[in-house]
């Protein structure tokens, strides 16, 4: 164990192919936390300040494939959980969205780090997820960062062309239809979807066991971010499907939050900033984890 904590050269920060997300997991340390009558599993890498990544809906750790080892590499300690549902975690048994997850992660939190605050990072879902459990454990959260983040206002659920999927067999079909579904709704230029965006999207669309959930719909976001107390960051695509003709909102949605800090926009890029444009993203999480700490470069 202490190996893989102290060898962040194991972990690839180019990651184009199964090899190099295989490598990564390898490389990692797996705890395992109560979650009704299963376990949230919970994979960590490197030593350090502890930032803690919340993946996206119908998703896993695999969203942060591009990200883990420049964190490591800069001396953070990162762990990024199966969220309740989700990857190979249990299904929260109170219920089957946002709102039921941040005690479930807040009991892995305790047994993983005791009372050591992170800095918390949640895309999407878990940008929902994190929120939440920002507010309900300030004493958690050393900083708060939300990437391509829902209900910031009630949305209309027909907003996106998704199209159905599982009523086919694995295949060129069904590829073809997650293809047009990241293009839809995850990532904004064409080469961004090649046969690795593909596979990491499907392997992960066939572990969801919440596909009912209904929170990403209203305004609980930017309503719980009037309760967050510690510094709160934004970091999008600029071209974020999800808020397509209506980007206007974000900044003054976030600034509700008492410390805001500020919203990075990154040209030409969807939805799942973290995974398209991997290099400026990095560049930008941690130029806004290590202004918190102004000796660190």
């Amino acid at each position: 164990m202490a190996s893989q904590m102290d060898s962040p050269t194991t972990i690839p920060t180019e990651v184009h192919d199964a090899a190099a997300v295989s490598q990564i997991q390898a490389a990692a340390v797996q705890h395992h936390s109560p979650c009704g009558d299963g376990n949230i599993v919970w994979h960590q890498w490197g030593a350090g300040e502890p930032v803690v990544l919340l993946h996206g809906g119908s998703g896993s750790w695999t969203h942060w494939v591009r990200n883990i080892g420049a964190l490591v590499q800069a001396g953070y300690q990162v762990l990024a959980p199966d969220l309740p549902g989700f990857g190979d975690s249990a299904k929260a048994p109170d219920g089957n969205d946002a709102d039921v997850m941040p005690r479930w992660l807040e009991t892995g939190l305790q047994q993983i780090l005791g009372a050591t605050p992170c800095h918390l990072v949640g895309f999407s879902f878990g940008a929902m997820v994190g929120t939440l459990l920002t507010a309900a454990c300030p004493q958690r959260v050393s900083n708060l960062v939300l990437i391509g983040a829902p209900a910031l206002e009630p949305a209309p659920r027909s907003m996106l062309d998704l199209r159905a999927w599982d009523h086919l067999p694995a295949g060129p079909e069904r590829d073809a239809i997650h293809r047009h579904n990241l293009a839809a709704l995850m990532l904004a230029r064409p080469e961004s979807i090649d046969d690795f965006a593909v596979r990491l999207h499907a392997d992960n669309l066939v572990r969801d066991r919440l596909r009912k959930r209904r929170l990403a719909w209203t305004d609980i976001v930017v309503r719980t971010l009037r309760q967050v107390t510690c510094p709160v960051h934004g970091i999008w695509g600029a071209e974020d499907a999800v808020y397509r003709n209506r980007v206007a909102v974000i900044e003054p949605a976030l600034a509700q939050a008492a410390d805001f800090r500020g919203l990075q926009m990154l040209p030409a890029t969807g939805h799942w900033a973290q995974y398209e444009a991997a290099p400026t993203f990095n560049t930008a999480l941690l130029q806004t984890l290590n202004a918190a700490h102004p000796g660190k470069s």
